[in-house]
């Protein structure tokens, strides 16, 4: 287990959050001091979970493609507004980690989709870029939890690398629930890659079956 710096909460503020297909809900956000990688990231805080329960929480990296503007190249969209819903039913907490592209940043991001466009998958694109195929790190998003007071989470993920980062951070990761399935003519070939490179969680033979890519 890694000792971690500790990082102290800076704001919190109550924001009414408001999704394109009617959905709303309040949220408080909460920034924070000493993170160690120096990144803007923001803790959602979300529902009330009942007295002794593990809260519900989502480690989810910026994508200002599909976040912001709907792409479907991807499924990050779809996943943050299912997490917002999920974790507000239940009282949990959403880290908003800016990780854009897999940890590579927007532009690198976009350079590896135009090497997509020519075959290469998400990972070998990245790699044939000279970069890493998933550059995140999440000690932040662990001192992140323990400034919130949360030591123990059922984690939102088909990733099995965010539970193992957790874990070796001190964070207890009570179970590992799976999130939907988002499909568009446009990612499934890289829902696959996420599969057959880095073990998601997904169920292959649904993502074969489609016939794209």
């Amino acid at each position: 287990m890694t000792d971690l710096p500790a990082a102290t909460q800076r704001s919190r503020v109550r924001v009414p959050l408001r999704f394109g297909d009617g959905y709303r809900v309040d949220a408080e956000l909460v920034t924070f001091h000493g993170l160690a990688d120096g990144q803007e990231h923001l803790a959602v805080v979300l529902g009330n979970p009942a007295p002794g329960a593990v809260p519900l929480v989502r480690l989810h990296s910026e994508c200002l493609t599909g976040d912001v503007f709907g792409s479907a190249r991807c499924d990050c969209g779809p996943q943050l507004r299912e997490a917002v819903e999920r974790i507000a039913e239940r009282g949990g907490v959403l880290l908003y980690l800016r990780q854009e592209g897999r940890g590579i940043g927007l532009y690198n991001k976009l350079d590896a989709y135009a090497l997509q466009d020519q075959g290469l998958d998400t990972y070998a694109a990245n790699t044939a870029l000279g970069l890493p195929e998933d550059a995140r790190d999440y000690t932040a998003a662990a001192q992140m939890l323990t400034a919130l007071g949360i030591d123990e989470v059922d984690l939102f993920s088909n990733n099995p690398d965010k539970a193992g980062q957790l874990r070796d951070l001190g964070i207890g990761v009570h179970d590992r629930v799976p999130t939907g399935v988002f499909t568009t003519a446009h990612n499934v070939r890289y829902l696959r890659a996420k599969v057959l490179q880095t073990q998601h969680t997904l169920p292959l033979g649904e993502l074969t079956e489609l016939g794209v890519g």
